[in-house]
């Protein structure tokens, strides 16, 4: 499959009973429980900048970040050496002009990257693209079921070994974060890159944070759910490019982050989803 095939399909994913969530890892994963899930579509991959651009070019939709005054968003940068890692404010930085379509503020460009995920996406741009898609974004349920790929209780989307046969699986972060990365300089990978798990999904696991359409609900000691904070916040799934191991080792299925919806980075995107019509040789 190319990777031009790769952003405009839609995958079946078989409703059925799944066990999501996680005991062993962090608290918000807790607890493992199991949940019914009706059949749904998915995009193969993420939604990219060429079909964003597509969108933008419709309807004349301006993103989150390029309403703000002053107009921008958050970027990713390399630290010289060894930071502390409680402090993420080290190598994030607000950056003016950062949007979609300069996704490293003025002079940046996405015009050779329209395979890449597209980032720099607020909840409510992710929204707005797929109602005018004539679809929707995935529950959290949805999300983690067919990030899973079939294989129920695996950590992760494709086994037990993290780089089975010291194989990478996914555009996660390699090296010693935030300063040093066998990459490079870290950053969103072209969709279709990375192995497809087992439903012929690509980067759900690694490469951009997506968005789903759930609220950030924590799992409490009684197993009923409770909100975090007083803020409203959404929940965000699959980790990013730079998920690291010793810092945010959230390249699981199971794993989740709560944002509020007017966020907007260079690692977060997303993708859609669609009910399934009644005759399935309808979908695109």
């Amino acid at each position: 499959m190319i990777r031009s095939q790769v952003t405009a399909a839609m995958a079946i994913i078989p409703g059925g009973s799944f066990r999501l969530g996680s005991d062993d890892h962090y608290p918000e994963e807790r607890p493992s429980r199991r949940v019914e899930v009706a059949s749904f579509a998915i995009d193969v991959g993420p939604v990219t900048n060429s079909a964003f651009a597509t969108f933008v070019a419709a309807t004349g939709w301006m993103t989150t970040a390029q309403r703000l005054r002053p107009a921008g968003s958050a970027v990713f940068a390399m630290t010289p050496g060894p930071v502390d890692l409680a402090r993420p404010d080290q190598w994030w930085r607000f950056v003016e002009g950062a949007a979609w379509d300069r996704p490293e503020g003025s002079g940046s460009t996405v015009d050779d990257r329209g395979d890449h995920p597209v980032v720099h996406v607020s909840l409510e741009d992710a929204e707005a693209y797929a109602a005018w898609a004539g679809k929707r974004l995935p529950t959290e349920a949805e999300w983690e079921v067919a990030a899973r790929g079939g294989l129920e209780g695996a950590t992760y989307g494709w086994g037990e070994d993290f780089a089975p046969d010291g194989v990478a699986m996914a555009n996660v972060w390699r090296g010693a974060f935030p300063w040093w990365s066998e990459a490079g300089t870290p950053g969103p990978s072209p969709v279709g890159s990375w192995p497809a798990n087992g439903y012929g999904l690509f980067d759900m696991i690694g490469n951009v944070w997506e968005w789903t359409s759930d609220r950030f609900y924590q799992q409490g000691r009684c197993g009923c759910s409770a909100p975090t904070t007083g803020d409203v916040r959404h929940t965000l799934k699959g980790g990013s490019f730079l998920c690291a191991g010793e810092y945010c080792a959230r390249y699981r299925p199971a794993a989740r982050i709560g944002l509020t919806p007017d966020t907007s980075t260079a690692h977060i995107g997303f993708r859609c989803a669609r009910d399934l019509p009644s005759r399935l040789d309808s979908l695109p």
